[in-house]
């Protein structure tokens, strides 16, 4: 009996170093940076297809290597509206959520400093973007969520929110750091906040009605719309996650680019609320 309670004891001993250690290395893939997430590993995209005519109406997918599949993911990237920031830092997070068993449509489309970029033609090549769901003979087009991270973030949600201009019905709507209010993110002094005039044409005084029309409080959220929000995010503050309608998800000690790196407690929280619908 006494040997039989020493080797329950250690046992218990290293599971709980093998706890710490886990913990520890998490801990270290907290409050990660832009570089951070541009160093992730990924595999390339199964393909790309065009929804529309201009260079930068696209969208890569992503399929997992193992069936069945999920659920399927339309992922729109951020850097605030800007044309120097492109898909391409998505990337890692695309080809994680695919091992994962989910297929991701991942979209790039015409930002600030594109011909038709900005409002409203940023938003229009979302939702074809999204619509041309329909059109992958390699996916189908039941079980989908939308999720967007920081600026791409404000564009999931208002697609969420105008569901009449979509032709495909989401389950899932996800905020990803995501800018939920245009006009108050709009006030702000640092350097994607400064975009959003840019973005919009014109400040909220000269561009009411853009304003209004952009922003997804507006137009009644899609009943399954979440929030993830790192609560020491210092480009999207955290004011931006409280929205009527909205369930709002805080993770302790996440910045900004934790949600789009797939080695951080962040990304595990996403999978787990993607798990809780598919």
């Amino acid at each position: 009996m006494t040997n039989l309670v020493q080797t329950l004891t250690v046992g218990m001993l290293l599971l709980s170093l093998e706890l710490a250690y886990a913990e520890r290395d998490d801990t270290v893939l907290q409050n990660v940076s832009f570089a951070d997430v541009l160093s992730v590993p990924y595999r390339e995209s199964n393909t790309t297809i065009s929804y529309g005519p201009g260079p930068f109406q696209f969208g890569q997918l992503w399929l997992p290597v193992t069936t069945p599949v999920r659920a399927s993911l339309v992922l729109i990237h951020g850097g605030c509206w800007l044309n120097q920031f492109d898909i391409s830092y998505s990337h890692g997070l695309s080809s994680a959520l695919a091992d994962a068993g989910y297929a991701v449509w991942s979209l790039e489309y015409r930002r600030i400093g594109d011909e038709g970029g900005a409002w409203p033609g940023t938003f229009e090549d979302i939702i074809a973007g999204i619509n041309s769901l329909n059109d992958i003979a390699e996916i189908e087009s039941e079980n989908v969520a939308i999720l967007g991270h920081s600026a791409g973030g404000h564009l999931a949600l208002l697609a969420g929110a105008r569901s009449e201009l979509l032709d495909v019905e989401p389950d899932l709507i996800i905020g990803l750091a995501a800018i939920s209010d245009v006009i108050s993110y709009a006030e702000g002094s640092n350097f994607c906040q400064a975009a959003t005039p840019l973005f919009m044409g014109g400040s909220v005084i000269e561009r009411a009605q853009d304003y209004f029309d952009a922003n997804p409080g507006n137009h009644g959220l899609h009943e399954n719309t979440v929030l993830l929000q790192g609560d020491i995010d210092k480009i999207v503050p955290l004011s931006q996650a409280t929205l009527p309608g909205a369930r709002t998800i805080i993770r302790t000690g996440a910045s900004h680019f934790d949600w789009v790196h797939p080695g951080t407690l962040a990304y595990r929280s996403l999978l787990e609320l993607l798990a809780e619908h598919f």
